[in-house]
């Protein structure tokens, strides 16, 4: 059974979705990001964090946080290869 750990958030994340300009939002694939991804990606890409100190930060372990960043890294690429809405999940 998987550990359930509180982690900590501190970003403020104010805009719930961006999407691709001049296409309307509900003709575009819907890509998910959770607090967690864009706390991760906060964290790594823009404080440019190392991975133990950004998982320390977000109260979790370094694999754990490598993963949640590989997911939210992806789900971005994704969108923005192939032109999909990004939501941020609350």
């Amino acid at each position: 059974m998987p550990r359930r750990v509180r982690r900590r958030i501190r970003g403020n994340f104010n805009h719930l979705c961006f999407k691709p300009c001049g296409i309307p939002g509900h003709t575009l694939e819907i890509i998910e990001l959770t607090k967690d991804e864009m706390e991760a990606i906060r964290l790594a890409d823009l404080e440019g964090l190392y991975q133990e100190d950004a998982a320390n930060q977000m109260n979790v372990s370094r694999p754990t946080f490598g993963r949640i960043l590989n997911n939210a890294r992806a789900k971005i690429a994704d969108a923005l290869i192939n032109g999909k809405s990004i939501e941020i999940l609350n």
